[in-house]
C-alpha cells in the first residue's frame, strides 16, 4: 500500500470516534508494523493534522476537527462490498488488491452502522486460486495492462475445435460474461473485430507496438459492432 494511501486511511479511521483507537488496531488494518503507524501519525501531527494522543494510549481527531461521512445508503453500500468481492474472485490480482484498497478506504469514512452493514453483506464470491487460476489471473493483468498501454499483442490462439491460429491483435477491452472472459480486439489478419477469450490463448507476448486507435477500429466502434451485448458498458 502507497504512504499516501495509508496516511488518507488513518484520518478517516479515526473521524466521528469518541474513544482513542489503539495503533495496534491500525496496524492491523493497514497490514503494516507499529513502528510504521506511530511514524505515520507523527508525520500527520507535524503536518497539521489534529490528531491527539500518543503511543500506548491510542488516537483520536481533536473535537470539532470531524468531516462528514459518504453518503451511501445501505443497499448502495452493499453493492459496493459485493462488486468488491467479485472483483477479487474473478479479477486480475491488480484489480483486486484496488478493489480491496478502495473498500477500505470506503469503510473508513463510513458511520458505525454502515460499516457494520458492510460486515454483514451475505453475497460473497469465493476465492480460490491453484496455480491454474493464478496463470489465468495473471493473464488478466497482462491483457488489461496491454489495453491501457495500447501495446498490440501477438498471440497464438486455440479455437473450439483445437486449431491453433497465430494473431497481431489491437487489444480494446475486457468483458466479463459470468463464467468467462473475452478480449475484444482488432485483428489485423483478419483486418476486423473479433473477440477471444483469454483462456485459449495459449501464448502472448507484447510486440514493442503501440498502437493509436482510429476512427472505424476504435472501442467506439467496436461498441458499436456488438450492438446491445455491452449496452451496460458506456
Amino acid at each position: 500500500m502507497r504512504r499516501a494511501d495509508r496516511l488518507f486511511l488513518i484520518i478517516h479511521a479515526l473521524r466521528g470516534r469518541r474513544t482513542a483507537l489503539q495503533a495496534r488496531s491500525l496496524a492491523q488494518t493497514l497490514g503494516v508494523s507499529l513502528r510504521t503507524v506511530y511514524r505515520d501519525v507523527a508525520d500527520l501531527q507535524l503536518s497539521g493534522v489534529p490528531i491527539e494522543g500518543e503511543a500506548g494510549v491510542g488516537y483520536v481527531l481533536r473535537k470539532g476537527s470531524d468531516i462528514p461521512p459518504l453518503m451511501f445508503t445501505a443497499n448502495e453500500l452493499e453493492a459496493l462490498v459485493v462488486g468488491t468481492r467479485f472483483v477479487r474472485a474473478f479479477a486480475g490480482t491488480q484489480l483486486a488488491e484496488s478493489a480491496q484498497s478502495a473498500l477500505l478506504k470506503i469503510e473508513a469514512v463510513l458511520p458505525p452502522e454502515l460499516r457494520e452493514r458492510s460486515a454483514r453483506t451475505r453475497i460473497y464470491a469465493p476465492v480460490w486460486r491453484d496455480q491454474g487460476k493464478a496463470d489465468f489471473a495473471a493473464r488478466i493483468d497482462q491483457l488489461h495492462a496491454a489495453i491501457e498501454a495500447r501495446h498490440v499483442l501477438r498471440i497464438d490462439y486455440s479455437d473450439e475445435a483445437g486449431n491453433t491460429s497465430t494473431r497481431e491483435v489491437e487489444p480494446l477491452c475486457l468483458a466479463f460474461w459470468g463464467g468467462k472472459w473475452t478480449l475484444g480486439t482488432w485483428c489485423r489478419l483478419r483486418e476486423g473485430f473479433r473477440n477471444f477469450r483469454p483462456d485459449r490463448i495459449v501464448l502472448c507476448t507484447v510486440s514493442g507496438e503501440c498502437f493509436d486507435e482510429q476512427p472505424g477500429r476504435n472501442l467506439d466502434a467496436y461498441l458499436q459492432s456488438v450492438g446491445g451485448y455491452y449496452a451496460g458498458m458506456e
